[in-house]
């Protein structure tokens, strides 16, 4: 090698740019339904991004992997997943004032653990022919016997329901929860099964009057075929507690305490609650934006306005096991 070859070579090694890192996400949300943005973050940063869907045993995965995790984030789809992951102490605190501003304090761990993407709200599907407006009023009201044989809903130890109840006990009690439990279960059409979709075929079909639900299994069953007719046959109706507004859940985001690409995941992170981004993840799964200044598809204007319940989610998902202990005492599911 000649030195004008060595000189240049070595001008080179100084001047090239390191190679980018990927970012790795272990998600509980089905990877199609978030490739998109995950697209638009690689377009614009030239990282790429690595999803792995998690179903079942996300915190038992990453607590066996250690330090040695090769996930930089997590995503759920849900306060309960988010709060048991960190329990389990296996996600570390994100400072950003990027996050902070566009996250509302209500929809992030006062720590900086975890920070809300989309919120859907848990609402009522009632039939069209059979509920007159303004029937439906509040969640407490569904434990009143006028609805008696006219309810559906999935397993009352799902997430979501139990994240409802875990609510209830926040806004009253869990003497207050666990009869209200009670009072729902007795006026159950059926045994719960099956999913909130699952629901409101069974309002389709004649079999109850009313469901629990998320809004967003509307968009779902609206873009099906077979489903379309389920989702005509019913209206969303918002409830509210009786003291506060309607129930909310979240997905949401945290970064491993491995994060071996951990400036990688942070400006991703950041990038899920730009303009662009919450634009694509809310007309993706027809939720509602975090970013206050984001706009929500036109499917989701016309379900209607509602006021999200401004109560700690960190504080709800506080009172899970309680939750789950009161749906099982009161026999939700048999």
């Amino acid at each position: 090698m000649t030195i004008r070859t060595l000189l240049l070579a070595t001008a080179a090694a100084a001047t090239a740019v390191p190679a980018l890192a990927d970012v790795n996400i272990y998600t509980t949300r089905q990877p199609e339904l978030i490739q998109p943005v995950m697209d638009a973050f690689t377009e614009a940063t030239g990282i790429a991004v690595n999803l792995a869907f998690v179903e079942d045993g996300i915190v038992e995965r990453l607590k066996a992997e250690g330090s040695r995790s090769p996930a930089d984030l997590v995503m759920t789809v849900d306060i309960a997943s988010l709060q048991q992951i960190v329990d389990a102490g296996v996600i570390q605190p994100v400072e950003s004032d990027v996050l902070s501003a566009a996250v509302p304090a209500e929809l992030r761990s006062a720590d900086n653990l975890w920070f809300a993407l989309t919120t859907r709200a848990r609402i009522v599907y009632a039939s069209r022919d059979r509920v007159a407006d303004g029937e439906v009023t509040t969640y407490e009201d569904l434990a009143d016997p006028k609805w008696a044989g006219r309810i559906c809903t999935r397993s009352g130890l799902h997430n979501y329901n139990l994240a409802l109840m875990s609510a209830m006990i926040a806004h009253h009690d869990e003497d207050y929860a666990r009869d209200w439990a009670a009072g729902v279960h007795a006026n159950l059409a059926r045994k719960p099964e099956g999913n909130d979709r699952a629901q409101v075929k069974a309002i389709w079909a004649g079999e109850c009057d009313i469901s629990l639900g998320n809004t967003y299994y509307m968009g779902q069953m609206l873009a099906d075929e077979e489903q379309k007719a389920w989702a005509d046959s019913v209206r969303i109706v918002f409830p509210s507690f009786e003291n506060g507004g309607t129930h909310v859940n979240v997905s949401g985001v945290a970064m491993t305490q491995a994060a071996p690409n951990h400036d990688e995941a942070l400006q991703l992170m950041e990038f899920l609650v730009s303009s662009e981004a919450q634009a694509i993840y809310a007309e993706l799964n027809n939720e509602y934006p975090v970013l206050a200044d984001a706009q929500v598809s036109d499917l989701v204007a016309s379900w209607g306005e509602f006021t999200a319940d401004t109560i700690d989610l960190t504080d709800v998902a506080g009172h899970r096991p309680a939750a789950l202990r009161l749906m099982e005492e009161v026999n939700f599911d048999g």
